[in-house]
């Protein structure tokens, strides 16, 4: 993923045509889209691959099963046109494992949830996420997920895992996270929906963060 932007969106529509329609409104302005399961079930896996013509996406399934089946997860989402995958951690290695040698045979990447951005991933996932950390960085997957919301929290991660792996950042906007925080934290790609989505004008919305991480970085 080229580091331009810094900025991803979370497309947490339901319609297709209106995820179309937003990718292409912010298109050059993003580096890339994460896609989850409720626009997948509402619009079909393909459109995965309508909106990869247009930005590169990530597909943020959060697979967390045996290794068969996450297996079989990647595959289809590597099939459609997804250049990158997002999966949970604590299902363990072997798992991961898994996943990192689907990501292989199609050229794609991983990233590996250590916690969570919304309040309830300090409850249990918190006291296992730097083991997460070390984890995926011993499986050299592209990258890990760290909360915006807690940017001590991204620079713990970044701490463990080092300077070759990125960290994409989620929270920022409606969970109350800041671009410019979770950048200073050590985030390398900070991801917004609401803040976006909910805009009156999407496309500005995602400019005026863009700035924002601009403006941070050059300081």
């Amino acid at each position: 993923m080229i580091k331009d932007t810094r900025l991803i969106l979370a497309l947490d529509v339901t319609d297709g045509q209106q995820a179309l329609r937003i990718a292409q409104n912010v298109k050059g302005h993003v580096d890339a889209i994460k896609i989850g399961y409720p626009l997948v079930l509402a619009a079909g896996k393909g459109i995965i691959g309508e909106i990869a013509e247009m930005v590169p996406v990530i597909a943020d399934f959060k697979v967390a099963d045996i290794p068969n089946t996450d297996r079989l997860i990647c595959e289809q989402a590597f099939g459609v046109g997804a250049s990158a995958v997002i999966v949970h951690g604590f299902t363990g290695s072997d798992s991961l494992r898994t996943c990192v040698e689907v990501a292989e045979i199609y050229g794609g990447n991983i990233y590996v949830v250590t916690e969570m951005s919304h309040p309830g991933a300090i409850d249990f996932m918190q006291r296992v996420a730097e083991d997460m950390a070390q984890m995926a960085s011993n499986a050299n997957v592209a990258g890990v997920v760290a909360p915006a919301t807690r940017p001590e929290r991204v620079q713990m991660i970044r701490s463990i895992i080092g300077n070759d792996m990125a960290i994409i950042s989620p929270g920022v906007g409606a969970q109350g996270g800041s671009a410019a925080d979770a950048i200073k934290a050590g985030a390398d790609w900070v991801i917004v929906g609401r803040s976006i989505l909910l805009a009156d004008d999407p496309k500005q919305a995602a400019m005026d963060i863009v700035k924002e991480i601009k403006d941070t970085i050059d300081q």
